[in-house]
């Protein structure tokens, strides 16, 4: 706060605490709503143990902010008339998620309720295309996700961007993207996306958190995925764990037999030389380009129809996976290995082996094969998990979620 002389002004605590306070049970009824609606007053006064008089005050703002809205009557469970009922708005604020892959584009509108909207994706071949054309695509790609969001009445208020690479500090800087032949890529000034903020993240960790946030395997979870390359991500009380440095889950490079072939990192014997789907496809000797270049459907045909040599291959996979799992579940003890992205796919053929290699090597602590499930999303995590970010951002702090301009100004 500015005096007429533009110095700062000291405001008094209370007012400080005031604010944060609203703040805070802003955000406690937006995610009651989000959680249990649609929902009348008073079962949200109920919910958060808030007064009748202070839900209704806060439950204004966030229609006035188009982040609620009526829906008809609501049963209140007391004599008397039925309260009106609330529920996330379905049209306003949204999510807009984005995707580079080795062999696709994606682009993903989700409303506040956590519902796809506008889903997009475009086969096209990545690897060592010079980084400017495929950015010019993913804008176009997002500019017709964004046209058909708006004719829902949808706004998405920022963007994630899913990449096969590691993001560091500028979660704005594609640092290392290896299986794209990619370095220090500006992405976030290069996708423009009609003045929606965009970051860029890790497809391993936005798969990971999308299974936490569709409710299926629980808050604590070590999610293991395969695209280009091999990823994890650890979950723990509903949070990314990420490193010192936001490195953590390059479970692809750990060493599973440290004199075996060389691997593209520079150290030998890594497991995505076993159970990269690069490795797998060459040793079941199927060609770069069949089935139009996707090979996880192929792997799978040919494994369906017992083939041999593809069954031979997924089934070393699924030792070297095993082997360098047990170390990850002996340091870190994650109630849940979940097996996503291209695995999921893989998994009748994967599981039996990993299991084995588990339940032979887990020896510090009880090992149930249920702990090591398959993912309800596949490959479609990462995109979700990217245009779910924003949408779990707003329901946790809408006031710090807000557009510059704050909400009125999206409606406007």
């Amino acid at each position: 706060m500015l005096d007429t002389t533009g110095r700062g002004v000291a405001q008094s605590p209370s007012a400080a605490s005031q604010r944060d306070m609203r703040r805070h049970n802003l955000a406690a009824v937006l995610r009651t709503v989000a959680a249990h609606g649609p929902l009348s007053r008073a079962a949200v006064a109920d919910h958060t143990g808030l007064t009748r008089a202070a839900v209704s005050s806060l439950v204004d703002q966030l229609r006035a902010d188009g982040l609620v809205a009526e829906v008809g009557r609501a049963p209140s469970g007391r004599v008397g008339r039925p309260g009106t009922a609330l529920a996330v708005n379905e049209r306003g604020p949204a999510g807009l998620g984005l995707e580079i892959g080795v062999s696709h584009l994606g682009a993903c509108v989700v409303d506040l309720r956590g519902e796809v909207r506008v889903w997009l994706h475009r086969d096209t071949g990545n690897r060592g295309r010079d980084a400017a054309e495929v950015l010019a695509e993913l804008s176009a790609l997002a500019g017709r996700a964004i046209d058909r969001a708006g004719a829902e009445g949808l706004r998405p208020v920022a963007a994630v961007l899913s990449v096969p690479g590691v993001v560091g500090a500028d979660p704005g800087v594609l640092e290392h993207a290896p299986n794209l032949g990619w370095r220090q890529v500006a992405v976030a000034g290069a996708v423009p996306s009609r003045g929606v903020p965009l970051r860029a993240e890790n497809e391993a960790n936005l798969g990971a958190l999308a299974e936490v946030w569709t409710g299926s395997p629980g808050p604590d979870v070590l999610h293991v995925s395969a695209e280009a390359g091999i990823g994890a991500a650890l979950v723990i009380g509903g949070r990314l764990f990420r490193g010192a440095r936001g490195f953590a889950g390059e479970l692809g490079h750990v060493p599973v037999h440290p004199s075996g072939p060389p691997c593209g990192c520079g150290a030998r014997g890594c497991l995505e030389r076993y159970a990269g789907l690069e490795a797998v496809r060459t040793r079941a000797g199927l060609a770069p380009d069949a089935a139009d270049g996707d090979v996880v459907a192929a792997l799978a045909a040919r494994a369906r129809e017992g083939d041999a040599r593809t069954r031979g291959a997924l089934g070393r996979a699924a030792t070297a996976l095993g082997t360098a799992l047990t170390g990850a579940v002996n340091l870190m003890d994650p109630a849940t290995v979940v097996l996503g992205g291209a695995y999921a796919e893989l998994a009748p053929w994967l599981l039996p082996g990993m299991r084995r290699e588990l339940a032979a090597r887990v020896t510090v602590r009880p090992w149930r094969d249920g702990q090591l499930t398959v993912s309800v999303l596949g490959r479609r995590g990462p995109l979700l998990g990217a245009a779910l970010s924003t949408v779990r951002r707003i329901v946790e702090d809408p006031v710090a979620a807000a557009p510059e301009g704050g909400w009125a100004g999206l409606r406007g």
